[in-house]
């Protein structure tokens, strides 16, 4: 396998985590937003999906988002009965954004970037390598 194809690969994997990692910063910066008024839903958690592309260019598979989506979860609710969205009980629905779950993804996330930098990093530095041998 080439450095382009190595290189190809890695950056597709770093776009994809890098869209994860918004969307998960977009869920824990709305883990608290709620409906304005009674019966308004709160914030839904976004999801995402990828799936493997052929790059015919190269003849390897690469990584896409595939789609963000929302997850169809319960909503939480809190009693609130001073909130303007709280029902005639007092309850507030909240978003179905659990914080330490987004914060478990975005560690995940973070460390796949993290090693796709490392591979076009070695591959690079491997190249470079192989360039000053051939200039022995």
């Amino acid at each position: 396998m080439d450095v382009d194809a190595v290189t190809a690969i890695s950056a597709s994997g770093m776009r994809a985590q890098g869209t994860r990692i918004r969307v998960i910063a977009e869920n824990i910066a709305n883990s608290e937003t709620t409906g304005l008024t009674p019966g308004d839903l709160p914030y839904r958690r976004k999801v995402i999906t990828f799936k493997n592309v052929l790059d015919r260019e190269l003849g390897v598979d690469t990584v896409r988002v595939h789609e963000i989506g929302l997850d169809d979860g319960d909503f939480g609710r809190r009693y609130d009965p001073n909130h303007p969205s709280a029902d005639a009980d007092g309850y507030v629905m909240m978003p179905n954004v659990n914080r330490m779950v987004e914060m478990a993804d975005l560690r995940e996330a973070q460390r796949s970037y993290e090693a796709n930098v490392s591979v076009i990093e070695n591959a690079r530095r491997m190249v470079s390598r192989t360039v000053d041998l051939l200039r022995r």
